[in-house]
């Protein structure tokens, strides 16, 4: 869930820490502090941060993104901290989001986990009666005897035992040298430093105060926003998130999976390639290191591993020539930037109606989706097949199909008549992304709430879904007309209490409003309080020092009286138009030669005629 979500759903206290934690950053000059202090003059008390609105709040954390996760380092690196531990539950992909109960489980779980494989490891590598030493028991003996060294070197100045940043930093460099694994590296700190199960209320008070995690007493759930597990994976070595690196494992060769698990000491014998992959991520192995040099077999050049990446990115992955850069490690750094991007990129690349529908179907087809899913993103509800649930936690269709195993990818698209030759993934997202159309089709219907015609046209939707459903086609079909549907202007102006549905920015600071009204009843016939709330509106945007050139307000269908008092009213300039008008308008566009919409053909009537639209523009 993006911060700004989630800051939107805290009370004061709640944000109180993660505030406290940018204030002390911006006091302390960041390199941006010039755009910071530019924002924070929008505010009205601009030396408080908490009087700001949500969005200069995400502005300014963005601005500050780097010395937020410097400081956060620093904290996860203290000695007699478990955040090492506990962040590694954060990072996973759908931890986001966690009751308090479930939480609770998850920690007694890892430590559980963890001293279980602390033990097995120290028995293996660190017996005293152990004869021989293979280099990678060498390894392990050196990062800890410098770690050793780091953490008791204080008693002899009479100071408590502590690892400094300094040391902390040599530290993690070692670690890399050493292509120690994160898994690694935690079984041989918690040999020296001790490791003690804590009340989960301090873990998540901890967590509060480093400012990494949200949480709400009255939800009893810990949120922790994308933004900052981005953050978080990247100071615990993970580079890109197990869902992608998932993606990338599947493509490999089952000699190239046992490669990387001979490396780290992984259990790889007697185990399917899904069951070693699952290893790998969970055991935090580092997807440059495997990459770079785990994969490979020791004759490998060093020509040929940069072709490979090449041909991953290419032939495996189908994602053309996103790898750029001369050496191994910048064209391994282009294919992290590119999982970057897809995973900053707020588009589920299938309609949300196509998403729940490959969801129900896929799951119908494959009666364990829903546990599946559930196991592999670590996700506490019973049923988490719906798109709303699953976007909050960053899971994409895509994201989904990756879990599915291959075969039964394959008869999935048999039984649905889907392509199975080339990218099946493909093919599959492909076959489900005009699902749209049929909602479409139905617009008027959903804008009416007729609950019953849309069962009978094969549509099951709940009434608390027909609201968004109606204002989120109504926006397709403004950008299909070749308007300029601004979202982020109108996150920008809205406030917490002024939300306009939909801003169409006509350039030069001009825009269109416009307002969704889904009803039951025969004839909309609220006058009076849409009125006070366009008003309200036209004042928001004029704020923002933007102009309104026009209100538009569609809904199923306008009463006599409501009409009359629309056109009595000389304060706004409001059209009205109906929701299977501005349908019909969609499709005679669609058949026009018209790359735009003339947009002064939505500002001669208060309520629109259809008929003469559709004459003009289809001339």
């Amino acid at each position: 869930m993006k911060l700004q979500k989630i800051l939107n759903n805290l009370n004061a206290f709640e944000k109180y820490s993660f505030l406290k934690i940018i204030d002390n950053l911006i006091e302390d000059s960041p390199k941006n502090i010039d755009e910071i202090n530019e924002i924070l003059s929008e505010s009205d008390e601009p030396d408080k941060l908490k009087s700001m609105d949500i969005i200069n709040i995400t502005k300014v954390f963005k601005l500050l993104e780097e010395e937020y996760s410097q400081y956060l380092a620093e904290v996860i690196a203290r000695p007699n901290s478990q955040l090492d531990l506990v962040t590694d539950i954060i990072i996973r992909d759908g931890n986001c989001i966690m009751k308090y109960d479930w939480f609770a489980n998850l920690y007694e779980k890892i430590i559980k986990e963890f001293e279980r494989k602390r033990n097995s490891f120290c028995n293996d590598f660190f017996r005293q009666d152990k004869e021989s030493e293979d280099a990678r028991s060498r390894d392990y003996m050196i990062y800890k005897s410098c770690l050793d060294t780091a953490y008791n070197n204080d008693v002899a100045n009479n100071q408590d035992k502590k690892i400094t940043t300094d040391e902390h930093s040599i530290l993690v460099t070692l670690s890399q040298k050493l292509a120690l694994s994160q898994e690694e590296v935690k079984l041989i700190k918690y040999m020296t430093i001790p490791l003690e199960k804590q009340p989960i209320e301090e873990v998540i008070n901890e967590l509060k105060k480093a400012g990494i995690a949200f949480y709400s007493k009255k939800l009893n759930t810990v949120y922790i926003a994308d933004e900052l597990v981005r953050i978080l994976r990247k100071i615990r070595g993970k580079e890109i998130a197990d869902k992608f690196f998932r993606r990338i494992l599947k493509t490999l060769s089952p000699a190239q999976i046992r490669r990387i698990c001979k490396n780290h000491n992984l259990q790889w014998k007697d185990h399917s390639k899904e069951e070693m992959i699952k290893m790998i991520i969970d055991n935090g192995i580092s997807f440059k290191n495997a990459m770079t040099d785990d994969i490979h077999s020791n004759n490998m050049t060093l020509t040929d591993r940069k072709k490979f990446i090449n041909d991953l990115s290419e032939k495996n992955l189908k994602i053309g020539k996103s790898v750029k850069g001369v050496t191994l490690s910048d064209k391994l750094d282009s294919l992290i930037k590119y999982f970057e991007a897809i995973e900053n990129d707020e588009k589920v690349s299938i309609s949300f109606d196509g998403y729940d529908k490959l969801l129900r179907e896929l799951s119908e087809y494959s009666k364990g989706l829903n546990q599946i899913i559930r196991e592999e993103f670590e996700l506490q509800d019973n049923n988490v097949l719906n798109s709303n649930y699953l976007i909050n936690y960053n899971i994409k269709p895509r994201d989904v199909l990756d879990v599915v195993s291959d075969d039964v990818l394959q008869e999935f698209c048999v039984h649905k008549g889907v392509k199975s030759r080339g990218n099946i993934v493909r093919n599959i997202l492909d076959a489900y992304t005009d699902c749209e159309n049929v909602y479409l089709e139905n617009y008027e219907y959903i804008g009416k709430r007729d609950l019953n015609t849309l069962k009978s046209n094969g549509l099951s939707l709940t009434e608390a879904e027909l609201g968004i459903l109606f204002e989120n086609l109504t926006k397709n079909i403004f950008i299909t007309l070749g308007f300029n549907v601004d979202e982020k202007l109108r996150i920008e102006m809205n406030s917490t209490k002024d939300k306009i549905d939909i801003v169409i920015n006509l350039g030069k600071q001009d825009v269109i409003i416009v307002e969704c009204k889904t009803v039951k009843e025969k004839g909309y016939n609220k006058f009076s309080s849409v009125s006070k709330q366009m008003k309200s509106y036209v004042t928001l945007v004029g704020r923002n020092n933007y102009r309104v050139a026009k209100v538009l307000l569609v809904a199923p269908e306008f009463s006599d009286e409501f009409v009359s008092d629309c056109r009595l009213d000389y304060d706004l300039n409001l059209s009205l138009i109906k929701a299977s008008s501005l349908y019909k308008i969609m499709e005679c566009f669609k058949d026009s030669k018209l790359k735009e919409f003339p947009v002064n053909l939505f500002k001669k009537d208060v309520l629109i005629n259809e008929d003469n639209i559709l004459k003009a523009i289809g001339k």
